[in-house]
């Protein structure tokens, strides 16, 4: 896991500054279900409860879509993260965006 960067969904990080607003990051996955995978969702839904199928596909393209921000963060010079937030939103039928989003910053540790 790519995680030597500082990520909070807050605006701030507790002990430590903010030296330098970076600017927007993201990253973007869009994913598809396989038809195997949409006949084994179908029948989690005729007979209920957790379908571990989607909630693998989902976490999947979220863990994807993650490290994406971070090579976009790392990639203009940021040690973290600021605000970060997911979207996702479906292009199609069958066809998912997942988008991590928020703001690239330098910080440093308060004394």
């Amino acid at each position: 896991m790519n995680q030597s960067i500082l990520i909070t969904t807050s605006t701030n990080l507790e002990g430590y500054k903010i030296k330098e607003q970076l600017g927007l990051v993201r990253g973007i996955t869009v994913r598809s279900r396989s038809v195997l995978g949409n006949v084994a969702g179908g029948f989690m839904m005729l007979f209920g409860g957790k379908s571990a199928i989607y909630t693998e596909l989902c976490e999947n393209a979220r863990e994807e879509a993650l490290q994406l921000l971070i090579t976009h963060a790392k990639e203009m010079g940021a040690n973290a993260i600021i605000n970060m937030r997911y979207d996702a939103n479906e292009v199609m039928n069958g066809l998912t965006e997942v988008l991590a989003y928020g703001t690239a910053v330098y910080v440093e540790a308060q004394s």
